[in-house]
């Protein structure tokens, strides 16, 4: 069967136009998956906690110092205690920087973690940290705040570990969110990004 000349003219110019249809959508569609994200990271925010010798402090407390946080628990078997002499040690590398730095302690388990565990705890590490822990509400709105992840797993005879996130947050002298990293950068190049952080 034979088609008409402008049969043929006719289909062919709805299949441009559906062709050109199409692609204006997918070039649409294309485009607004393109986006682009400008601004600070919002991590970090104020704070009311209880340090290691029970005294209520807050974010205003570290004002003017770079605070060096990290999530953890007393319990930890190994990564807190591994993260915090890294820390330590780091802190150590910086001579007479290391004032302007308060390294902070904030437990994911404030049901164990109380101000004389922490205290007893953080000794080993250095006379300069800090131990923090509260009520759980007040826990779980700095872990809001700092984007932490933890979570209790039961383990036989009753007892429990906690997960958790394994990030260390450098936070400016005004409280602002300046850097992070984990214990795996070692005490030298932890200690050159503080001294670049500072």
């Amino acid at each position: 069967m034979k088609r008409s000349p402008t049969l043929l003219i006719y289909l062919l110019l709805a299949a441009l136009v559906a062709s050109g249809a199409l692609w204006m959508v997918g070039d649409r569609m294309a485009g607004s998956a393109r986006s682009v994200s400008t601004g600070t990271a919002t991590i970090g925010g104020p704070f009311s906690l209880i340090d290691q010798n029970g005294k209520r402090v807050t974010n205003a407390d570290y004002s003017g110092r770079t605070m060096v946080i990290y999530f953890g628990y007393t319990h930890c078997p190994d990564i807190c205690p591994v993260t915090l002499s890294v820390i330590a040690e780091a802190l150590s590398k910086l001579g007479d920087d290391e004032k302007r730095i308060v390294p902070i302690f904030v437990t994911v388990d404030p049901e164990r973690d109380t101000p004389q565990i922490l205290k007893a705890y953080l000794a080993a590490f250095g006379p300069h940290f800090v131990g923090l822990t509260g009520n759980a509400q007040e826990i779980g709105l700095i872990k809001k705040e700092y984007h932490v992840y933890s979570e209790k797993q039961p383990m036989p005879g009753g007892d429990y570990a906690v997960n958790h996130s394994n990030t260390i947050y450098v936070m400016g002298p005004d409280g602002s969110f300046v850097d992070n990293f984990d214990e795996t950068l070692g005490p030298d190049k932890m200690a050159e990004r503080l001294r670049k952080d500072l």
